[in-house]
């Protein structure tokens, strides 16, 4: 059975953003990865000081044939230092998974998907 990480913001930290609605549209895109039988894990970080070993450890926990990281990461220009240091942990930690890059927590299964 395939493996996927999808990496991403916890919706609940972000100001100005109904988290708990956010959350459960995360937590039904777990359960479509469920339904084609991919195992899929979701790692929601704070962007504290415990983020990157946050991360690291989800990378290490599995053999993850694909590592979604998702727009709230990678998309605000603040947080491209954070999102190059993502990538770099990536492959430090899962070094043969690909990378996949949604565009909302909405498409993790279809951005995971054209690498499997």
């Amino acid at each position: 059975m395939p493996r996927v990480l999808v990496l991403g913001i916890d919706p609940r930290t972000v100001p100005g953003v109904d988290g708990d609605a956010l959350r459960a549209a995360l937590d039904q895109e777990l359960i479509r990865f469920h339904e084609h039988g991919i195992d899929a894990c979701m790692t929601l970080i704070e962007l504290d000081g415990a983020a990157q070993a946050t991360i690291a450890a989800a990378l290490s926990e599995h053999d993850w044939d694909v590592v979604v990281i998702g727009g709230g990461i990678r998309k605000p220009e603040p947080l491209l230092l954070f999102f190059e240091q993502v990538v770099n942990l990536v492959r430090r930690h899962a070094a043969k998974a690909a990378i996949a890059f949604n565009t909302s927590g909405g498409d993790s299964f279809e951005s995971a998907r054209r690498w499997l």
